[in-house]
C-alpha cells in the first residue's frame, strides 16, 4: 500500500495497468497539447486517433473506456471538439446506444433459453467438426437478428458454466457453489491433463462462435451495431439491408462455415482438441441432475423465453420499432411472466453492455474530433477521384485495415459520415452511393475478424472472465483468427470488387 500521497496516486492511476502502461497513457496527455500548440490541430488531431487506437489495442491492460476517456476530456477542454458536437453525434447515433442498453439486456433473460440449447448440442454431438459447425451456424443465425455482443455474451456464459462445472468437480468442490476457478492448486495431477484439453476444446468453440457472429452479424441490420448505424444513415430497413448486402455476405457466410470445418478435419490452427470423455461424464451428470430438478416455474420460463425469441424476430424482420425498444418489450415481457420483479435482479442484466455502451460514447467523442479537424476528408476524397469501379474495392480494403486495428463501429461511423457528405454535395448517384455503404458496411465486418481490436465482440471475449480460464490471450486469437481473416477478408473483397 502507498504510504504518501503521490504513491497513492500513481498506483491508483489506471488501477492495476502495468507501469510502463501508465507512464505511456500519462505521457501522450502531456504531448497532445504541446502538439497542439506546436504543429496544429491536424496532427494534434492524428496523435490523438493513434493513441486511441493504441488503448483499443491494449484492451487486456485496461479496459479503454478509462485511458481512452481521459484522452478525449482533454481533447474537449483543448478544444479539438466541444461538448455540442459531441452530443450532436450522440444525438445522431442514438440507435445504436439504444440497441447495446436494451437489446443486451433483453437476451440476459433468454441466457436459460440459450444456455439448454447449446448444451444439448455439446453433450449430443460426439463429431468434433459438425459441433463446431452448429456452434458456428448457431451464432450466425442468432447474430443476425440479435446483436454480435449479445450472442457472445450467451456463448461465454455456457463456456463459463460448463468450465465451473468441470473445475469444481475436478477440485472436489460444489458446483452449484461459487468457487474459485482461476486457480488449479486443488486439482489432483491425473485430472489436469484433461482440464488442459478441456480448455483447447473451449477455447475452439468459443472462436468458431465469435467467427459466427462476424459470419452471421455482417447479413443483417441488427447483426452489428455499426450495420445499425450505416441502416439508419442510408433510411434502409431490416429486409432492405439484408438484400443489400447479400452478394457479399452469403458467398462469405458459406465459405465460412466451409473454413469451421476444415480447421477441425485438420486440427490447424489450435483447432481440433476433443472433449476428454470424463469431462463429457461430468457434464453429462451435472446436467442430468439439472432436468430433473427442474421445476414448473422454470420449465415455464423456458417456454416465455422461446415466445419472447419468436415475437423479437418478428417484430425485428417488420420492423416496428428500433432495435432497441423492442429489446426492452423483451425485458418487460419475460421479466412480467418469470417472477422477476426486484430491481437488483433487473439490474445485473445491464452489467454486461452498459462498459461498452460507454466505451462507445467515447468512441463517437473521437469521431466529433476527426469531423472538426478533417482529418479523413484526405483519404476520402482520394478514394472518391479514383475511377468508380475502383471505390468499392479500395473502400473495403481502407476500411478493413483500419478495422483490424481499431475498432469497426469507430471506423464505420467515420467513413459513412464522410460519404455520405460526398453524395449529399453532389459527388455520386444514388445507386453508387448504395455500392459504397454497401462496402463500409462488410469492409469493417470481414477483415475486422483479424485481430481482437476490430470486433466488439471479439473484444468482449478477450476481456471477459472466460479468457483467462481457457489460456485465451491476444495472441492466441490472432493466430486462430488468422484462416477466418484470409478468406473471409479476401473473398469479401472480391465479391465487393467484381460482383456488386
Amino acid at each position: 500500500m502507498a504510504s504518501t500521497l503521490p504513491g497513492a496516486l500513481a498506483q491508483g492511476f489506471l488501477g492495476q495497468s502495468p507501469r510502463w502502461y501508465k507512464t505511456l497513457i500519462g505521457s501522450f496527455l502531456v504531448l497532445n497539447p504541446l502538439l497542439l500548440s506546436t504543429v496544429g490541430p491536424v496532427a494534434a488531431g492524428w496523435a490523438l486517433v493513434l493513441e486511441f487506437i493504441f488503448c483499443l489495442g491494449m484492451a487486456l491492460k485496461c479496459y479503454p473506456l478509462m485511458p481512452g476517456g481521459l484522452l478525449l476530456i482533454e481533447a474537449l477542454l483543448l478544444g479539438m471538439t466541444s461538448p455540442q458536437a459531441l452530443y450532436e453525434e450522440l444525438q445522431h447515433n442514438f440507435p445504436v446506444i439504444l440497441l447495446l442498453m436494451f437489446m443486451v439486456a433483453g437476451i440476459h433473460f433468454m441466457k436459460e433459453l440459450l444456455l439448454f440449447v447449446f448444451s444439448r448440442i455439446l453433450l449430443g454431438v460426439r463429431s468434433k467438426a459438425v459441433l463446431a459447425l452448429l456452434f458456428c451456424v448457431l451464432s450466425a443465425f442468432l447474430s443476425a437478428f440479435l446483436d454480435a455482443l449479445t450472442v457472445t455474451a450467451v456463448i461465454i456464459s455456457a463456456a463459463v458454466g460448463f468450465y465451473a462445472v468441470y473445475h469444481s468437480v475436478a477440485s472436489g468442490t460444489n458446483p452449484r457453489e461459487e468457487t474459485a476457478l482461476d486457480s488449479d492448486q486443488r486439482i489432483p495431477a491425473l485430472q489436469r491433463e484433461d482440464l488442459d484439453q478441456f480448455r483447447a476444446f473451449l477455447r475452439s468453440l468459443l472462436m468458431h462462435g465469435a467467427v459466427g457472429t462476424a459470419l452471421g452479424g455482417v447479413c443483417t441490420l441488427v447483426g452489428e451495431p455499426q450495420n445499425l448505424l450505416i441502416g439508419h444513415e442510408m433510411g434502409w430497413h431490416f429486409g432492405d439491408f439484408f438484400f443489400k448486402v447479400a452478394p457479399v455476405s452469403l458467398p462469405v457466410l458459406a465459405a465460412g462455415l466451409v473454413t469451421c470445418v476444415l480447421l477441425e478435419r485438420f486440427a490447424l490452427f489450435g483447432y481440433g482438441t476433443r472433449l476428454p470423455e470424463a469431462v463429457r461424464q461430468v457434464l453429462a451428470a451435472h446436467a442430468a441432475e439439472d432436468a430433473t430438478a427442474r421445476t414448473p416455474a422454470q420449465r415455464l420460463a423456458l417456454w416465455v423465453q422461446g415466445l419472447a425469441a419468436l415475437i423479437l424476430i418478428l417484430c425485428l424482420g417488420l420492423h416496428v420499432a428500433e432495435v432497441g425498444l423492442i429489446g426492452l418489450m423483451v425485458i418487460v415481457l419475460i421479466t412480467a411472466f418469470t417472477g422477476i420483479s426486484d430491481e437488483h435482479r433487473l439490474g445485473r442484466a445491464f452489467q454486461d453492455a452498459m462498459p461498452f455502451t460507454a466505451l462507445l460514447v467515447v468512441f463517437f467523442a473521437v469521431v466529433a474530433v476527426i469531423h472538426q479537424q478533417q482529418l479523413f476528408h484526405p483519404l476520402i476524397a482520394w478514394v472518391l477521384a479514383l475511377p468508380t469501379e475502383q471505390q468499392p474495392g479500395m473502400l473495403y480494403l481502407a476500411n478493413g485495415l483500419l478495422s483490424a486495428i481499431s475498432d469497426n463501429v469507430f471506423v464505420a461511423t467515420i467513413y459513412i459520415t464522410e460519404v455520405k457528405q460526398a453524395f449529399l454535395q453532389g459527388g455520386m448517384s444514388q445507386a453508387h452511393f448504395e455500392t459504397l455503404a454497401v462496402a463500409i458496411n462488410t469492409g469493417t465486418n470481414l477483415p475486422s475478424v483479424a485481430t481482437p481490436n476490430g470486433q466488439a465482440a471479439f473484444l468482449f471475449l478477450l476481456t471477459s472472465a472466460i479468457a483467462p480460464l481457457v489460456r485465451l490471450s491476444y495472441g492466441r486469437m490472432v493466430w486462430m483468427a488468422l484462416p477466418y481473416t484470409v478468406v473471409m477478408g479476401g473473398l469479401g473483397w472480391w465479391a465487393v470488387t467484381y460482383w456488386l
